[in-house]
């Protein structure tokens, strides 16, 4: 059987499109000996989110479902001491032969000068070898994305790295206990 080599991308709404927001932020690792589906039980139940990412705290379902993610699920928490709502947008387990998807819409209530509006998409996806690909993406909206944005080195990217990494790190955890 062949495998096509080409990559599966994050599908953005237009007004989240890469490059026409205030900030956009991508981290990437191809780990080898994991699957989608191990990295996707990690992220989709928030429980375990604060054991493997410092930066996610107090997460909340206001519509009954959770602690699981889910299609349209209603959910806050607080990142960069930020208390972030958020609904599911996009949720695509992994399946055979495609990549795993979630999405979420967020937002920080405020004025002008504070208010927030963000997409954070995830791609899992499983390679030839017995790899597996983890991609997070976030396009921002709002004066602290342009503030964010000017930050170097960008908090967002090495908060996101952190998220990875710990994806990786609590499924292979998972697997070996």
């Amino acid at each position: 059987m062949t495998q096509s080599l080409t990559q599966s991308a994050i599908i953005w709404p237009q007004d989240y499109l890469p490059g026409t927001t205030d900030n956009f932020t991508s981290n990437e690792i191809i780990v080898a000996g994991l699957t989608a589906q191990e990295i996707w039980a990690q992220l989709n139940d928030t429980t375990l989110w604060p054991t493997y990412y410092s930066n996610a705290q107090d997460i909340r379902f206001h519509d009954g479902s959770g602690p699981l993610l889910s299609a349209n699920a209603r959910f806050r928490f607080t990142t960069f001491g930020f208390p972030v709502e958020a609904q599911v947008s996009e949720y695509v387990p992994p399946a055979e032969g495609q990549a795993a998807r979630i999405a979420w819409y967020g937002w920080v209530e405020g004025d002008a000068s504070s208010r927030l509006d963000v997409i954070h998409a995830w791609l899992f996806e499983d390679l030839p070898g017995g790899r597996v690909r983890i991609l997070t993406q976030e396009s921002q909206r709002g004066v602290p994305a342009q503030q964010l944005a000017s930050t170097v080195p960008n908090p967002m990217i090495n908060a996101h790295q952190e998220w990875i990494v710990g994806l990786a790190t609590a499924a292979r955890n998972a697997r070996a206990a």
